[in-house]
């Protein structure tokens, strides 16, 4: 019965093809938008460490004077506070963050110096974060404690300076020291920077650079204080450090610290850890307050408003755009469906039920959308596109992945049977008798 049902589809919208061709355009151009944005919004809003999220944390301290009234933490520590629970090792995995930007040079080539940025951090960053390399590997614990001259760099800085080559043993110079690769990143995205996220919820809005790309060079994080001092930047102090950028002892917070905690007793025993150590440090007269806290790392992206505003907007106003559409789609389906009363009086008459029409007309509303998701996926296509030319940190990641790709044809079918189901239902309760007497 359905492919009778289809093949009078298939005659009925060859029998008006501009009509046809209206009402594919609309729904084409409404799925296109709004898929546009939809896969914009869902590339940006995914799980960055799908299934290990829930058990990466941001533990977090105030060290911050008594006069200063912030509701939480502040989204970074200070040193000693960083070091403090590091060293501790209280976690599975535990990792300290900082970034700066430094000047690289490859001696073993004719190019001239980068300026880049740097991540200082320790050895448990690569396999906590399922960071993958094409060549070597990681430093070692043994490394952090030896502030070891080592250094991991990113793909992208192998192809510059060594041509995409194993560069594994090579030497380079970072701002004056020579440091050792040992390990060559595979390309890595992260969408987004996850383990840099700060501040986010005070950026007014604009938190873009969260979709920026990794940094180019990884050092252990005492190597990487002591080959750029003074060339870090505090996030938030409460009186000026002695020395712009040297920030060891400063009253300031400008380092990030993730734990990895496997189980749910493992993450309330270090809530009771950080509590504990804040208790000892106001006791001592370092901290003035006792605050702490510790989120997820959705948790944690989610309090930053990572997404954009301008993607939300957008995906809003794109499905406004997409319900605009549908409606005229509805008037249109319904100006078709009941200009053909008199065969459907007919059909009637000869036997056929309401069910049957109306599910005549729902394939005809469905091939309609699917011709339309069709015409939708190639604007969608044309959409990401013209997002991937604009000069926004996250516009390499514009593309259309297979999930999304069938949420298209999807949506468009779904969104023609919506708008297909009163005329059809208006269609199939024609009364066949004023039908044929008007004949």
């Amino acid at each position: 019965m359905f492919l009778y049902h289809l093949r009078l589809a298939l005659l009925s919208l060859r029998r008006n093809p501009a009509l046809t061709a209206l009402m594919v355009l609309a729904i084409a151009v409404g799925i296109g938008a709004s898929m546009t944005t939809l896969t914009v919004m869902h590339l940006l809003s995914g799980d960055p460490l799908s299934g290990r999220s829930a058990h990466i944390y941001y533990p977090q301290v105030d060290a911050t004077p008594a006069d200063w009234h912030n509701k939480y933490p502040l989204d970074m520590m200070d040193y000693q506070s960083a070091v403090d629970l590091w060293s501790a090792h209280r976690a599975d995995r535990q990792t300290l963050i900082v970034n700066s930007q430094i000047k690289v040079r490859a001696p073993a080539t004719n190019l001239p110096p980068l300026m880049l940025n740097m991540l200082s951090t320790t050895a448990d960053f690569f396999p906590m974060f399922d960071v993958p390399f094409a060549y070597g590997r990681g430093w070692s614990a043994q490394d952090d404690a030896n502030h070891a001259r080592v250094v991991v760099i990113s793909s992208d800085l192998n192809d510059r300076l060594f041509a995409g080559q194993d560069s594994v043993g090579q030497t380079l110079r970072l701002r004056d020291s020579d440091v050792r690769i040992v390990g060559v990143l595979a390309p890595w995205r992260p969408s987004p920077l996850f383990y840099d996220v700060r501040g986010g919820r005070y950026a007014n809005g604009d938190t873009a650079d969260f979709y920026g790309k990794p940094e180019d060079v990884f050092t252990p994080f005492n190597t990487g204080l002591e080959i750029n001092d003074g060339n870090f930047q505090q996030f938030t102090c409460w009186h000026m450090p002695d020395k712009p950028g040297h920030l060891v002892n400063a009253p300031c917070v400008w380092i990030g610290l993730w734990v990895e905690l496997d189980s749910a007793a493992k993450a309330a025993d270090y809530r009771s850890f950080i509590a504990n150590y804040a208790q000892q440090q106001k006791a001592l007269g370092r901290f003035a307050k006792t605050d702490t806290r510790m989120l997820d790392l959705m948790g944690w992206l989610d309090y930053n408003h990572v997404l954009p505003r301008d993607v939300k907007l957008q995906t809003w106003l794109a499905f406004a755009f997409l319900a605009i559409c549908l409606f005229n789609t509805v008037g249109l389906l319904l100006a078709k469906f009941l200009r053909r009363a008199g065969e459907i009086g007919i059909r009637r008459a000869l036997g056929a039920a309401q069910y049957e029409i109306f599910m005549q007309c729902l394939v005809e509303s469905g091939l309609i959308g699917l011709l339309g998701g069709i015409g939708g996926w190639l604007l969608t296509l044309a959409g990401l596109w013209l997002v991937r030319t604009r000069p926004t940190p996250y516009a390499d990641l514009a593309h259309l992945d297979t999930s999304m790709f069938l949420i298209t044809f999807a949506l468009a079918i779904l969104v023609s049977l919506i708008a297909g189901a009163l005329p059809a239902l208006r269609a199939s309760r024609i009364a066949p008798a004023l039908q044929l007497k008007s004949l």
